[in-house]
């Protein structure tokens, strides 16, 4: 019985991405992970454009962006997404965080209000979503930057993830460490930045829509 029903959910996922032109692929992560250069990349890849400000300066994307109709191509495939950037996603947000920044108390004030409501806003957005990248530093601790609100409603949706270890042209990339943190998900290291490894992004991204 249960293999029916996972059967006929699988039959019902492939229908449905193949009815829908457009598919909706959304960025998620912490601050300054590198979802906004990831996101500029395949913009200027295949648009020619960027999509969103990039700072060190953490929460610099602090709404949803939304950049639509993006065809883009892998091998003789071509697929058509809508691009969703999201703020990045932190437990706690304390306006003192950028004040290091050299920004004034009230902007930093402002900023981090901004950036609570974009966490909010992203969570509330994973129910238009098909697909989600999760995009994490890798030369950082993999557990300190998932939020497990993110990674329950992910596996709650059922909704296709690809863990992006980003940052691999850096000396303390550990690719290995996010793959032991998620053995349940698809791991590919990449530096947006630097476009290392975009090709095979690319492709993994065509393999988890077919899913």
């Amino acid at each position: 019985m249960i293999k029916k029903l996972k059967s006929f959910l699988n039959r019902f996922v492939k229908k449905l991405f193949k009815k829908k032109k457009t598919i909706k692929l959304g960025f998620y992560g912490p601050p300054n992970a590198g979802k906004t250069t990831l996101a500029n990349k395949i913009c200027q890849d295949w648009l020619g454009e960027d999509m969103g400000t990039v700072s060190k300066i953490p929460h610099e994307t602090r709404e949803i962006k939304v950049k639509e109709k993006i065809v883009i191509k892998s091998g003789d495939k071509e697929l058509e997404f809508n691009l969703i950037d999201t703020p990045g996603i932190a437990t706690k947000i304390d306006y003192e965080d950028f004040l290091r920044h050299k920004i004034s108390k009230t902007q930093a004030r402002k900023r981090a209000k901004e950036a609570t409501k974009g966490v909010i806003e992203s969570i509330r957005w994973l129910d238009n979503v098909d697909v989600v990248i999760v995009v994490l530093d890798s030369t950082e601790n993999p557990y300190s930057q998932v939020n497990l609100t993110i990674i329950g409603n992910l596996a709650a949706r059922d909704i296709p993830v690809l863990i992006v270890a980003n940052k691999v042209d850096l000396r303390r990339s550990n690719i290995k460490k996010v793959e032991s943190a998620f053995p349940q998900y698809k791991v590919i290291g990449i530096s947006a930045q630097k476009g290392k490894n975009i090709e095979k992004f690319y492709k993994e991204v065509f393999e988890l829509v077919k899913r």
